[in-house]
């Protein structure tokens, strides 16, 4: 004997509908975003727009623009890495903090110093590498339109010493503070007080 549940809708009115709308309005704090931030919207909205504009071309004209597509994979390479940048900034690059659980305090704080240096090291470095490889392709052209590719691998220099300088603002603050998101995530993710 199967039992079959029945469904009961409490009828709401438009009174009740219209108070939901009158919750109060939360003030909007934009302080917390920095330049690259701004910079990686904006570039995302210019790949949005491409990305529209090849969809559009494509299906409801039926002859695509070429250059679209290149301006749209270019555009996706500088918000990847402009928003890396704000990732190091706000320390949300993926890490793993377990072992940070099974060691010493004194030790877990020596490493995570380790660690944000590393961190430094590893982004200048490759800001190094980027700039010899812009430097042996800077006369190279993009495919569907007659313009350098060298801005893209600038920006990608760019990108990576803003990581690294925002690695160095990182370890000065977890050096005033006393310790990093590794050693105490929960202090950063505001579930246990800091």
């Amino acid at each position: 004997m199967s039992r079959e549940t029945v469904e009961t809708h409490t009828p709401v009115g438009s009174e009740e509908i219209a108070r939901t709308f009158e919750e109060a309005e939360v003030p909007v704090d934009l302080s917390g975003h920095g330049l690259e931030d701004w910079v990686t919207l904006a570039i995302f909205w210019v790949m949005c727009g491409a990305v529209f504009l090849q969809f559009f071309t494509r299906y409801v004209l039926n002859n695509s623009f070429a250059w679209t597509e290149e301006i749209a994979i270019y555009c996706l390479v500088a918000v990847v890495f402009l928003g890396s940048v704000g990732c190091v900034r706000l320390t949300r690059h993926i890490h793993v903090d377990f072992l940070y659980r099974m060691i010493s305090p004194p030790a877990g704080r020596v490493m995570a110093t380790l660690v944000d240096i590393a961190r430094i090291v590893v982004f200048a470095y490759l800001a190094l590498l980027v700039w010899r490889y812009s430097a042996l392709i800077h006369d190279e052209r993009m495919t569907t339109i007659d313009f350098p590719k060298s801005p893209v691998f600038l920006l990608v220099f760019a990108s990576f010493v803003l990581m690294a300088l925002r690695g160095v603002q990182v370890l000065i603050a977890n050096i005033r503070r006393g310790y990093s998101v590794l050693e105490r995530p929960g202090a950063f993710d505001r579930s246990q007080e800091g």
